[in-house]
């Protein structure tokens, strides 16, 4: 194979897992975006988390909230808790990192909020757990998932899985997804409409 047909190989194989996402998971996208929307249109927060690139996919993610992502709006109440390192590594030190998510979520979640973990494996510790308390609490929760969804997906309110088989490829379209949620939760939400 050469470097162009693995090129062509890798393109098209995202391709194809986009398309599938698009037929399978649509109901699911709008159903997780349109839960946000509701719960930041009541005065409520989203809560967002993950590992590694999830993490950095939960950070974009509040980005384009709190700021903006396609029109201007009021900023929205979206907090990465992957973002500040000194609550990560003390938690993680005096309790464990399987709490990392968990204890953020006692102090800032409130009942009506809503958490959403991200994981591409659906079997992350911390994140499971992080759910788990979300709706102990009385959180709405979102699982966005790869593979085959594992324990995440059984967990939560709405569930988006992408069935790609390396983490490479799920975070590919999630990012996507990302974005579409974005787009749907600003949709109302503009101050140029």
């Amino acid at each position: 194979m050469t470097e162009r047909d693995l090129v062509r190989a890798a393109l098209g194989e995202a391709a194809d897992l986009h398309r599938r996402v698009s037929d399978d998971q649509a109901d699911a996208i709008v159903q997780a975006a349109l839960m946000m929307r509701r719960a930041m249109g009541a005065g409520q927060k989203v809560l967002v988390f993950g590992n590694g690139g999830s993490a950095t996919d939960a950070q974009h993610f509040a980005a384009e909230l709190v700021g903006r992502f396609g029109h201007e709006r009021r900023g929205l109440p979206v907090v990465a808790l992957t973002a500040d390192s000194a609550i990560l590594t003390s938690v993680a030190n005096d309790m464990g990192f399987d709490r990392v998510f968990s204890r953020q979520v006692e102090a800032l979640g409130r009942a009506g909020d809503v958490a959403m973990g991200i994981t591409t494996s659906g079997t992350s510790g911390n994140v499971n757990r992080g759910l788990e308390r979300a709706r102990e609490s009385g959180l709405k929760t979102i699982g966005l998932t790869g593979r085959d969804g594992g324990v995440t997906g059984r967990l939560v309110d709405v569930h988006v899985n992408v069935p790609g088989v390396t983490s490479a490829q799920v975070q590919e379209v999630h990012r996507t997804v990302l974005h579409v949620m974005c787009e749907l939760i600003e949709r109302n939400d503009r101050t140029d409409a």
